[in-house]
Parts: C-alpha cells; structure tokens; sequence
C-alpha cells in the first residue's frame, strides 16, 4: 500500500503486525528488552529474555528434536520448507513492514529481503531431493566406496541487526532440509521480526503435522550472555554468526575450543574499481546503490572506490551530484531512497570516521545529519569523500553510508590497494576490457568470497554461496554446496567379494 504523505504510529502498526502474524503480546510488552524503531527512535516493544538456563533447556529440546527429526526422509523436511515459503508468501507484506519498522528499511529492501527467505526456501526444497555423495574408484576388487551425508544436529544461529531475518532463513532453511534442529540469537536491536519469524514457522510446522517435533526451531531472546550459552554449549556442534570482526575474534576460538564447527559472517571493508572503459552510466548507478543502499548498513556495502585517472574527474562529480541529491527520509511515510541508522552509536561512528578522514587530507561533502522530524532518529545525507591516498579510516569498516574514492593509474597496483584492508567479503570491477576483467576474477585479482564484474557489490542472489575470506570469516551460507556444512560426512566401504584384499597391496596374513 502507499504509505506517503500519510503519518504512521510505528509502535501501534508493529503491534498490528505481530497481532496479525500470531505473535502473543505477552512477548513483547513488560519485558526488559527494548526494542526501538531507528525509523523514529521510539520504543516499540519490550520483550521478555531467556535467561542462561532458559537457553540450556531450548538447546537441550532442540537436540531431542534433532533425534527424532535425523530420521525423517530428507525430501519429507523438505516439504515442512516448502509450506514455511508458502507461509512466507502469504506474510511477505506484513513481515516486510515489519523489517521496515524495526530495521529502518526502505519498502522494497523490507520486501526484499523477506522475498531472500522465500527464495531460499525455494532452493532449499529442491535440494532436499539432492543431497548427494560421491560414488568413488576403489583399487580393490569386489569393493563398493562411497561418501553419505548425515543431519548434524543442533545449528545456533546470531544474526545482526541489518539482515534480521533473511540470515535466519538461510541458515534454518539450509539446516532442517539437512535433517538438524535450529536454536536462533536475533539481534538485541530488532528481536520483533524473530518473534514474527517464529510465529510464521509454527503456522508451517502445524501444516506440516506430527512429524514437525517440538523445539525443532527455537528463538532465544537477550543479550550477550546467552549467545555464549549456545557458543559453548556441547550440543550445538555448528553456530553460524553474523557480525562484527570483533564478534567473530570472539566466537570462533570459543567454538574451536571444543572442536565445533563455525560459519563465521564478518566485517567487509568492500571495493570497486572503475576502468578507463568502463560504461559509466552503469557503474554510476551500482555504485550509488552499492554505497547508499541500506544506508550503506549492509556487509556488502561499497566502502572503498578506485577510479582510474581518465575517466575520474568524468565520474566523481556525477557521483558527488548523486549523493548531494538523493532523497533521504521516512521510509515508511516517503519514496525516500535513504533511511535511518540504526541507533546514535553508529551516526557517532560515522562522524568519527569522517572527522579522521579529514584528518588524512580527505575532502568530505556529505555526512552531516539530516533533519526527517525526530530528533531520536538519526538520518544522515551519504558521504562521499575524495582521499588523497588509502590511508586511516579507509582501511577500517565503518558500517554506515560512506564511500572513499581515491584515483589510480596502473592496474597490478590497484589490484594490491584493492586487497590490502582485513576483510574479503565482496567486490567489482567495471570495465569493458576483456583482460581486465579476466585477471580481476583470477587467482591473481581480487581475494574476495565475491568478486562481481560490472555489477555492483551488493544484492547477492541466493543461488551463490555467499561469504568471504580474511577477517570476514570464511564460511558460506544460502546456496551452491554451502549445505554440507551443515551436514557430516561418512565414507563408506563395502566389500561384497568373498576375499579380504587389504589397501596399499599391504599384507597381513593370520592362521
């Protein structure tokens, strides 16, 4: 529906919304959790924690489900996700609001990203008819080998506040086709649209019936002490968090302590690089979405810009022009392309950022906060910052919308600024020259999880296995064979001849 020019109560509509989608008040009001909407800065919910013991129990229901379910046919789970992306359709509107709200969103990031959860559901359904193994050459005669997979058990998920529920989706979506249970940490900033989630999961599993056990999918409200609980938890066997470097300093020796598995979804201090024969219309667009979209509040924001001398003083004041008159405001009252931060700390960290940039013989046009008729939101006009040399708070992420251009001349060098910063989550290149974007995708070119031509670093399609390397983490989630992390693998033998050949031609004869 449109919403411009029409004045919305954010905290009555999120209340509309739970109540539509099945979410019990009592989840959300006189609690001690506060949820607040960036899109004002006023309180719309205060849910009720879990504390540790809570959290120890859910984990220890969710691996009596895995139990039970390890042993449903896998092309049968797949068919609880086929419902779950029926009940997803059915929602997409509300639940996107709902993103919106909590989130601070634009309307069609918020259906967007709900559409991200009916897209892997999509997938995840027809793989649950392919979790294959291979069959493999044995040197031994009469002998059969071979791998099989099998469900893991208990997956915790942390998601962050940016994608609040489609990280959820590619994980649960993944992980129950796979045959394990599902223990899920939304972040403390938006705990509403999990409480949503889960409703619409258990309208699913209802659908589906009795072979659906309970606790099979869980969400655990609170702070930072009960995502230790999952970390450490001897019945979790894989947790995929999504999250600041930091975070993932954290968690990842924490699981590797006790020989778990991580997905670990980090920081991306992402780049693009514009070549001499680059369309310049096209880059100009993707990279204005690739920086400012979400209010540069996604991993795979466009943080780093290396235009090539030719084409810069073309291409920079067209990009200065675009963010000067982009339209920022209300997503849920306005067209506006650009919406909130998500709380103070980030604006602070965003002025901090710019203020070292300066420092550094930045020229800033941009970044001062924008007035949207709420002094507790905090709305800022995108920054685009010409810097002399990648240097200071270029090589850091700061997770809001601010982009560092900085001119270059020769290709080998470039390739080297590019990957010189922590993080490789995403990038691009624009170019037209064959060469160029051969060696930019080559083992030579960028050392990113994703490395895109003539496409922006943004608005990764689920078919992908999305993640990065460095201090990004390493892992893998939504589509190709991210699967098998969630899953362990056996290799089997068989030998069906009446004779005991041993490998290696060893022999080991006994009377």
């Amino acid at each position: 529906m449109s919403t411009e020019n029409k004045k919305v109560n954010v905290k009555q509509e999120a209340a509309d919304i739970l109540a539509k989608l099945g979410v019990d008040s009592a989840a959300y009001t006189g609690g001690d959790l506060a949820s607040f909407s960036p899109v004002t800065g006023e309180q719309i919910g205060a849910l009720k924690t879990h504390s540790a013991a809570d959290t120890a129990r859910m984990i220890e229901e969710a691996d009596a489900a895995f139990r039970t379910w390890r042993d449903v046919p896998a092309p049968r789970r797949g068919e609880l996700i086929r419902l779950l992306g029926e009940e997803l359709r059915a929602s997409k509107a509300d639940l996107g609001r709902l993103v919106s709200i909590e989130a601070g969103k634009i309307i069609s990031e918020g259906l967007g990203e709900v559409q991200e959860m009916i897209d892997i559901c999509d997938f995840a359904v027809g793989l649950s008819r392919q979790l294959y193994g291979l069959t493999i050459a044995t040197e031994r005669p009469g002998h059969r080998m071979m791998e099989t997979w099998h469900p893991l058990g208990v997956v915790g998920v942390i998601s962050a506040f940016n994608f609040p529920v489609a990280v959820w989706s590619w994980n649960a979506a993944l992980a129950l086709v796979a045959g394990d249970a599902v223990v899920w940490k939304p972040s403390e900033k938006t705990p509403l649209t999990a409480l949503a989630c889960e409703a619409i999961f258990n309208r699913a599993a209802a659908r589906f019936g009795a072979d659906a056990p309970k606790g099979l999918s869980a969400v655990i409200i609170g702070d930072r002490t009960i995502g230790e609980v999952l970390v450490d938890h001897p019945k979790v066997p894989l947790v995929s968090a999504t999250g600041s470097t930091r975070m993932g300093r954290d968690v990842g020796p924490r699981l590797a302590k006790r020989f778990a598995r991580a997905i670990l979804e980090l920081g991306g201090n992402n780049a693009g690089i514009v070549c001499p024969s680059a369309d310049l219309d096209m880059a100009l667009r993707a990279i204005a979405f690739g920086a400012m979209g979400t209010a540069g509040q996604r991993c795979t924001t466009m943080r780093r810009l290396f235009v090539h001398e030719s084409v810069y003083d073309t291409l920079v004041p067209r990009l200065v022009k675009a963010y000067q008159s982009v339209s920022i405001g209300n997503p849920l009252e306005t067209p506006a392309l650009i919406g909130p931060l998500i709380d103070k700390a980030s604006f602070d960290g965003m002025q901090k950022a710019l203020a070292d940039a300066k420092a550094h013989g930045g020229k800033v046009v941009g970044g001062e906060r924008a007035s949207v008729g709420s002094d507790t939101a905090y709305y800022v006009q995108p920054a685009i910052v010409e810097m002399p040399e990648q240097a200071g708070p270029v090589l850091e992420e700061t997770f809001a919308p601010i982009l560092y251009v900085m001119k270059y001349s020769d290709f080998d060098n470039v390739i080297e600024l590019h990957n010189a910063v922590g993080a490789g989550l995403s990038s691009s290149i624009f170019t037209l020259n064959l060469q160029e974007a051969e060696r930019f995708l080559s083992a030579s070119g960028s050392d990113c999880g994703i490395a895109n031509v003539n496409i922006g670093t943004s608005g990764a399609e689920i078919g992908g296995a999305f993640g990065g390397e460095k201090e990004t983490g390493g892992g893998r989630e939504s589509g190709s064979d991210a699967w098998k992390a969630y899953m362990r693998r056996a290799t089997n033998t068989v030998n069906y001849s009446k004779a005991l050949p041993l490998a290696q031609g060893v022999s080991f004869d006994i009377d």
